[in-house]
């Protein structure tokens, strides 16, 4: 970020508005989408700033421009509270009128709604000497704002326009009633309503990211941590793609047809959804690109219209391998598909997600379906067990993408060959597995606990069970909160005994609750009484719980876990 070209500042309402600069929303950004509670959530912070003991200001939050000559701002993020701030004046405004034209004040109050006109809404320009917005929407929104809205129409038209230019006027009225009573009963209502007006446009304040182009707009977008960021990003994109078709003959209807699309698109993945979409979808074709730089990498390949429906074609393609990986509940994917997609995501695994998608446009359904459990394997071996770095991992899954997209891999024996670079051994994935500890304090590691001790007991006795099933529980042989009668275990290293793999096994909920932090002596006959295979046998095999003990038997689920896990062709 040391090197990208941008400045930042903080600026009140009046410093944004009231210095003849001009401030744009480009085409296509998303239309207007605030609702009547946005609309109290800032009308109740603006309440807070008005008394004498009030606060200060209120911030409003990032407001992210571009500008090539300092004189012309497209607001790239911000839009949707620029534009409400602006409906706030445009109702104060329309409510001097309405007192003008009521013999209320006349001429003091013509005069203040021509000052709040020229500073907050539109000014003079000295060459054509015709009056221009400060503000200009994009273009589902820009007409009705700027021929009714700003015009202070008496009647506002409902008829024939898009649901975003619906919730503008509603806005609009929304406010202009709020402020009615606002000014209700006072001696000058058209004073109050002027008065209102300065003291919000100095008490709401942003803080002004200004960049100089949109790649570097984008690099502003990664980098915050701020609400509405993510969106933002996606909509840059967004209009970057339409900046492309707009240079066609034909622009108008490719424009639509691209707001169709992208906005089906959007629609199923959900706003912050789509940038990792993308990403995953363009590693599952292109060269690879983090997600850094992948906003500069899309730029870089797409600059024809060619190019812009051919990206729409390829995401079509993989969304719903995209969706079917990421929420496999609602997917139509068959049940051992599914349960593959479950365990990736319960693993927080997403590497191998590009090379699942080029594997499902290229492969048979069976060779699919293998390599969706090959690769929940890997994960367990390399990432849940192993925690070894995902770089390297990520390296491999992008090349065996590649090898699919380009058909140099054709059946799940090829991609084999390419993965076996992150498929741990049986040695070391013992050794690993052997002094595994997962602090179950956290809900994903209970989950995972609960999958491991499951599965292992599916292996060694044969009893099926739903890992999830509320009738289990974990048991803690030495409890996470011993009493008396474990002093074999050194309280300096207890935690990391309590978190063993060994340490724990699956057990009836009824008979968890009645041991509670007992002494193993108690806690073994109730051991022994369980249905669970490995549960008894633990109870069976140990006397006493001492750390010696616990590391033979984790030693001995760590064989065990080997059968478990395992992918033939490459062991």
């Amino acid at each position: 970020m040391a090197a990208t070209n941008f400045n930042t500042e903080n600026r009140t309402y009046r410093q944004l508005l009231g210095n003849g600069l001009t401030y744009r929303i480009p085409r296509f950004q998303r239309d207007y989408s605030w609702s009547e509670e946005e609309w109290e959530d800032l009308w109740a912070d603006i309440q807070n700033t008005l008394p004498a003991d009030g606060e200060p200001a209120h911030y409003m939050g990032y407001l992210v421009l571009q500008t090539a000559d300092n004189r012309i701002y497209e607001v790239i993020d911000g839009q949707q509270r620029l534009t409400t701030i602006s409906l706030i004046v445009l109702a104060a405004m329309r409510l001097l009128g309405k007192f003008a034209d009521e013999g209320k004040n006349t001429d003091n109050n013509r005069v203040r709604l021509d000052q709040l006109r020229a500073t907050y809404i539109g000014y003079l320009d000295p060459v054509s000497l015709t009056t221009r917005n400060k503000l200009s929407l994009n273009r589902n929104n820009d007409s009705y704002y700027r021929d009714y809205l700003v015009a202070l129409a008496d009647h506002l038209p409902q008829r024939g326009f898009p649901a975003s230019t619906h919730a503008m006027r509603k806005g609009f009225e929304w406010f202009e009633r709020r402020l009615r009573e606002q000014v209700k009963g006072v001696a000058d209502p058209g004073m109050a309503l002027a008065q209102f007006v300065e003291t919000i446009s100095d008490k709401l304040f942003f803080t002004v990211i200004t960049v100089a182009d949109q790649l570097n707009a984008y690099k502003v977008f990664e980098t915050l941590n701020a609400r509405g960021v993510r969106l933002s990003a996606t909509d840059l994109l967004k209009n970057y793609l339409f900046s492309v078709l707009a240079r066609g003959d034909e622009a108008a209807h490719e424009m639509d047809e691209l707001e169709r699309r992208w906005e089906a698109m959007v629609g199923r993945l959900g706003s912050e959804s789509f940038p990792d979409f993308l990403r995953m979808h363009w590693n599952s074709r292109q060269s690879f690109a983090r997600q850094t730089e992948l906003f500069k990498v899309v730029r870089g390949r797409i600059q024809a219209r060619e190019a812009v429906f051919a990206l729409l074609r390829e995401m079509d393609e993989d969304i719903d391998t995209y969706l079917s990986l990421t929420q496999p509940e609602g997917g139509q994917w068959i049940p051992a598909w599914k349960q593959s997609a479950q365990e990736l995501r319960m693993f927080s695994v997403r590497q191998p997600y590009p090379m699942l998608m080029a594997a499902k446009r290229s492969l048979t359904d069976a060779d699919f379906g293998d390599l969706l459990r090959v690769t929940v394997i890997i994960a367990f071996r390399y990432n849940v067990i192993g925690a070894q770095h995902t770089g390297e991992q990520e390296r491999v899954y992008h090349a065996a993408a590649m090898q699919l997209h380009n058909s140099e891999a054709t059946n799940l024996a090829q991609v084999l060959a390419t993965l076996r670079q992150v498929y741990p051994g049986d040695d070391a994935f013992k050794g690993d597995f052997a002094e595994k500890v997962i602090k179950t304090t956290q809900s994903r590691n209970a989950k995972i606990v609960r999958y491991i001790l499951c599965k292992l007991e599916k292996q060694a006795g044969g009893i099926d069970f739903d890992a999830d099933s509320p009738n289990y529980t974990i048991e803690h042989v030495l409890p996470q909160s011993p009493e008396a009668g474990w002093d074999a275990f050194n309280d300096r290293d207890l935690e990391t005994f309590v978190y063993r793999l060994a340490n724990m096994a699956m057990l009836e909920a009824g008979k968890n609750k009645d041991i509670g932090n007992r002494p193993y002596a108690e806690k073994r006959p109730v051991l022994l009484q369980s249905s669970l295979y490995l549960t008894k046998k633990l109870a069976e095999d140990n006397d006493d719980w001492l750390p010696e003990r616990l590391a033979a038997r984790q030693r001995q689920l760590a064989n065990l876990a080997t059968t478990v896990w395992r992918i033939a062709q490459l062991s």
